[in-house]
C-alpha cells in the first residue's frame, strides 16, 4: 500500500516537483497563499509535470505503435467478428493517435479496408478518449482507481457505440470515395531497434508540438479556476446543486477542442473548487471525442444521418458514464 501511495504522490504526482517550485517561489519573495502565487505555482508545476509525462509517454507508446502500422492493425482486426473486433478495435484505440483529428485518417483507412462500420467506430471513439497516456496522467492526478475505471467505462463506450451503429446497417451512410479503393495491403517492412527509436523520437516531438499550446491553455484556465473563481459558483455549476450539471459539462465541451492533456488541468483544478467527478469526466469525454474540428473532417466521410447518430450515440453514453461516476464519487475520492 505504501509503495502504491509513493508511486501515485512521488512518481506520477510529482509531489516532490510541487514542493521544489513552492520553495522557489517562496524564496523570490512570492506568497503561495496569494492568487498570484497560488495561480503560478499551479502553472508552473502542472506544465512541467505534463510535459515530463506527455513527452515519456508518447515516446513509449509510439515505440510500441510501431509494431502495429495501419496494415498490420487492419489484419489483426479482420480476424475477429462481432463484439469481440468491437473490443479488440476499442483497445487498439488505447495505442494510436491522441487527439480525435489524427484519429480520422485511420478511420478513414480502416473503412475503405473493409473493415466493418461497427468495429471502425469503436476505433473511431476508443482512440481520442482514452489511451495509456490518459491512464498515467489520471493516476497523477484523481489515483489510480479513478484512472483505471474511467479508461473501462471509455471502452465500454466504444464497444457499445460501435455495436449499436453495426446493428443499424447504415453503410450507405458513407461517402462514396471509401469504396473507390482498396487500402494497401502490402505487410510494413520490419524496423529495426534503432529504427524504431527514431520513430518514437520524431512521433514524441512532432506530437509534443501538436499539443503544448493547449497543455498551456488548459493549464492557464486550471490556474485561473484553482485561484481566481469563487467555489460557491463552481459548486452551483458543477457541483451536486445542480442535477444538470452533467448535461451542462457534456455540451460544452463538444465544441471545444483539446486532447486529454489540455483537459486534465482544467478537471484537476474543478474538482479542487466542488465540481462533481461525474460532471468532470464528462466534460473531459466531450472534448476529446467530440470536438467541433473532428466532427467537421468525419463528416468528409460520412453522411449526416451517420454523423448525427454518431453524435448521438457518443453523448448519451457519456452523460449516463457522468451521471454514474456521480452517484458512486462518495465511493470513489
Amino acid at each position: 500500500m505504501a509503495i502504491g501511495q509513493w508511486i501515485e504522490d512521488q512518481l506520477l504526482g510529482m509531489q516532490w516537483l510541487s514542493d521544489g517550485i513552492g520553495l522557489l517561489l517562496s524564496r523570490v519573495g512570492l506568497d503561495l497563499d496569494s492568487r498570484l502565487g497560488g495561480s503560478l505555482h499551479f502553472f508552473l508545476y502542472d506544465v512541467v509535470k505534463i510535459t515530463v509525462l506527455l513527452c515519456v509517454l508518447i515516446f513509449a507508446v509510439s515505440y510500441l505503435q510501431s509494431y502495429f502500422p495501419p496494415e498490420r492493425s487492419r489484419q489483426i482486426l479482420g480476424r475477429f467478428h462481432g463484439i469481440r473486433a468491437n473490443l479488440i478495435a476499442a483497445l487498439l484505440g488505447t495505442v494510436t493517435p491522441f487527439c480525435s483529428c489524427s484519429s480520422i485518417p485511420l478511420f478513414i483507412g480502416f473503412t475503405s479496408a473493409g473493415l466493418s462500420l461497427g468495429v471502425t467506430f469503436s476505433f473511431l471513439i476508443s482512440s481520442p478518449m482514452v489511451d495509456l497516456g490518459s491512464l498515467v496522467l489520471l493516476m497523477s492526478i484523481f489515483g489510480a482507481r479513478i484512472a483505471v475505471l474511467y479508461v473501462v467505462v471509455g471502452l465500454v463506450i466504444a464497444v457499445v457505440g460501435g455495436t449499436i451503429l453495426e446493428k443499424m446497417h447504415l453503410e450507405d451512410q458513407l461517402e462514396d470515395f471509401l469504396f473507390s479503393g482498396n487500402a494497401a495491403r502490402g505487410q510494413a517492412a520490419s524496423m529495426t531497434l534503432s529504427q524504431r527509436l527514431v520513430y518514437a523520437r520524431e512521433q514524441m516531438t512532432g506530437t509534443f508540438r501538436k499539443v503544448f499550446p493547449y497543455i498551456l491553455v488548459g493549464v492557464g484556465i486550471g490556474a485561473i479556476i484553482h485561484n481566481w473563481l469563487p467555489e460557491s459558483w463552481i459548486q452551483t455549476v458543477l457541483g451536486s446543486r445542480n442535477p444538470f450539471g452533467v448535461l451542462l459539462a457534456t455540451l460544452v465541451g463538444i465544441p471545444m477542442y483539446a486532447d486529454i492533456f489540455g483537459t486534465i488541468p482544467v478537471a484537476e483544478a474543478l474538482l479542487a473548487k466542488g465540481a462533481q467527478l461525474g460532471t468532470i469526466l464528462s466534460f473531459m469525454m466531450a472534448v476529446t471525442t467530440l470536438s467541433l474540428p473532428s466532427l467537421i473532417m468525419l463528416r468528409k466521410a460520412v453522411k449526416p444521418k451517420l454523423l448525427a447518430l454518431f453524435v448521438t450515440v457518443c453523448t448519451a453514453g457519456i452523460v449516463v458514464v457522468g451521471y454514474l461516476f456521480n452517484f458512486f464519487q462518495q465511493f470513489l475520492i
